[in-house]
């Protein structure tokens, strides 16, 4: 069953602050449909902020924009969405489980784009339930860039046969990259992304939601793999999907395994003792 999103258009950029007010304050789940409303906006990339966002996450300045990038233009938006009155669950204490990206064309000169987002495919889940936050990019020439990120809501109990995690597959991946997820890059990577998150900023703001410790984002984790991994994956006609497991606590030293260059692969991000960070794969658009 196909919804029909009703599309707003988004004239100004939002007051960051008060959007993060809004989800401070708002900490109950309210009910169990999904809006069917989205949101649009014309977003020109910046070209400074750019600059930020490939150094801290490892990104060669190639003349494309990181494959993960569309995620942070697009990240006011996203927020105006779940923490409008319509949006059932609450935006802090969500957990990102997946994330896939298309990048459909390569993603060069690009100055101006089109963003739209809207939420959709509710399911039960063993945890409560989760739901798809969808992105897309469009510039002149029409579909550039798309994204699905899969969000877990705790303790919502929906009707149906929960959603099954797909059975892990034994790969042979050779180790590509190693590096330190430093005490404050969940800082660093908020300042370039405007994800404030508290369970990324520091011990005691990440206590406050039940963690021992600062997390890293798991975008930063997925841009990061991606910077080491810019030379073996295609520019474009990509497809990049990732199931984030545990969380890196900061700091930790993590290292990165994947296939060989080529049009398709697989990729683990392990930390110490073998624990198992996120895994994924590539390929063509399907």
């Amino acid at each position: 069953m196909t919804m029909t999103i009703q599309w707003h258009e988004v004239h100004s950029a939002p007051s960051m602050s008060g959007l993060y007010v809004k989800a401070a304050t708002r900490r109950r789940v309210t009910g169990k449909t999904l809006p069917e409303d989205g949101l649009r906006q014309m977003l020109q990339v910046d070209q400074q902020r750019l600059a930020a966002y490939r150094t801290v996450c490892g990104f060669s300045e190639n003349g494309l924009l990181p494959p993960t990038y569309p995620h942070v233009l697009a990240f006011a938006l996203q927020m105006q969405l779940l923490t409008a009155r319509d949006f059932p669950f609450p935006l802090l204490g969500l957990v990102h489980l997946s994330n896939r990206i298309r990048v459909l064309r390569p993603m060069g000169g690009i100055s101006q784009v089109r963003a739209s987002v809207h939420v959709e495919n509710l399911q039960p889940h063993p945890k409560g339930a989760v739901f798809d936050l969808v992105t897309h990019l469009d510039d002149q020439l029409g579909p550039l860039w798309q994204a699905w990120s899969q969000m877990l809501c705790k303790g919502v109990q929906l009707d149906g046969t929960p959603v099954d995690a797909p059975p892990p597959t034994d790969l042979a991946l050779a180790e590509v990259a190693h590096w330190t997820a430093a005490a404050d890059i969940g800082r660093r990577y908020a300042k370039v992304s405007g994800d404030y998150n508290p369970i990324h900023l520091s011990g005691p703001s990440a206590r406050l939601f039940g963690f021992p410790t600062a997390i890293a984002h798991g975008l930063w984790n997925k841009a990061r793999t991606l910077a080491a991994l810019e030379d073996r994956l295609p520019d474009a006609n990509l497809e990049i999907g990732v199931t984030f497991k545990k969380p890196v606590r900061l700091p930790s030293e993590v290292t990165l395994l994947a296939s060989a260059a080529g049009s398709s692969g697989n990729l683990r991000l392990v930390g110490a003792g073998e624990l198992e960070h996120m895994v994924g794969s590539w390929g063509p658009v399907a």
